[in-house]
């Protein structure tokens, strides 16, 4: 039985300053699955993310999320159930980070409700229960990345946009983000499009993926089908 696709792009433009920052992009993620979406500085990957969730305008093409045509805004996204987590360690430091997390769900009028996302999601993320009284700039990287990911969780989303998730943490951590994200996704049968430079790490955990290019797709398939293959340095160092 074929897989139910959840988000579609099709012939995506964006522009920044005159200059084509994607260029008739398209792209597909079936649900449950994890995307990786991988390139050169530059090529693209957080300007799709950033068009899915409507911070970019998109001048032409279409995007299809659960067989709707939508135009993104992002609080209507929130709400239809996609959520971004952007990169560097986007906390309010000095918010708690029992505030951090809660600011996720302020789309959810019902306290109950809310307390209940919130207790969902910190069974996801352990080491954060002993730590929600403390001021989020008190923590590690790689704990305020975790405070990020429980954040961009609790309004349940379908479809989660995740942006360099490892960026700046030290090995170990890169890591345990990586495991994390995987055990998010097979629990809650989530989608996730994940931009991120560790490339290896990310095609562990990736379904598919991506290569794009200039605002174009280069190579897409299998995520095994890019290990060890040589587009990706020829892609990475130009010489593709």
């Amino acid at each position: 039985m074929d897989k139910k696709i959840l988000l579609q792009l099709d012939g995506v433009h964006v522009r920044y300053a005159g200059v084509n920052a994607l260029d008739g992009f398209s792209l597909s993620v079936n649900d449950g699955e994890i995307v990786a979406l991988m390139g050169p500085n530059g090529a693209g990957k957080s300007t799709t993310l950033k068009a899915i969730f409507g911070l970019v305008l998109m001048e032409s093409g279409e995007m299809i999320f659960d067989g709707n045509k939508i135009n993104p805004k992002p609080h209507e996204l929130v709400d239809l159930g996609i959520s971004f987590v952007p990169q560097g360690k986007r906390v309010f430091k000095h918010l708690t980070v029992l505030e951090n997390i809660e600011i996720g769900g302020h789309g959810i009028k019902s306290k109950t409700v809310l307390h209940e996302r919130i207790q969902e999601v910190l069974d996801l993320f352990p080491s954060l229960k002993e730590k929600l009284s403390q001021n989020a700039g008190q923590l590690s990287g790689g704990q305020q990345q975790m405070v990020a990911l429980a954040r961009g969780l609790v309004m349940n989303p379908r479809l989660l946009l995740l942006d360099e998730p490892s960026l700046g943490l030290a090995p170990k951590m890169v890591k345990e983000v990586f495991a994390k994200i995987r055990e998010i996704n097979q629990k809650r049968k989530m989608s996730n499009i994940v931009v991120e430079h560790n490339i290896k790490s990310l095609l562990e955990i990736a379904n598919r993926a991506y290569v794009i290019d200039k605002g174009k797709v280069i190579k897409e398939g299998k995520s095994e089908l890019f290990l060890g293959d040589d587009v990706l340095e020829k892609v990475l160092t130009g010489r593709g």
